[in-house]
């Protein structure tokens, strides 16, 4: 899947319950704020996550795909277009023709 936990820390109101439903990837500081691990969710954790971002009273935790996993799901239109080594000439191109 390749998703991960973000906070809205302006949204957040520090009521804890996202702790309690998600401990293997939130935890929380001195006053009662989460503390998101770092990294993508492992698949069998991700039902877990969904309870945490649901339970939120101010709605400041949200479930979002990982960069990685957003750029592989992206059209091929979108992606960055890998350079292509000329057989003659050695040099990097992007396939286009030549000009001169």
């Amino acid at each position: 899947m390749g998703e991960r936990l973000t906070i809205d820390r302006i949204r957040c109101d520090g009521y804890g319950m996202c702790a309690e439903m998600f401990p293997e990837g939130i935890e929380l500081d001195d006053w009662g704020y989460p503390i998101l691990r770092p990294g993508v969710i492992p698949d069998r954790l991700v039902p877990f996550a969904r309870q945490a971002v649901d339970v939120c009273p101010v709605l400041a935790l949200r479930l979002a795909a990982s960069p990685s996993a957003a750029r592989s799901a992206a059209p091929a239109r979108f992606r960055k277009a890998e350079p292509v080594r000329s057989p003659a000439r050695g040099s990097p191109t992007t396939g286009s023709p030549a000009r001169g």
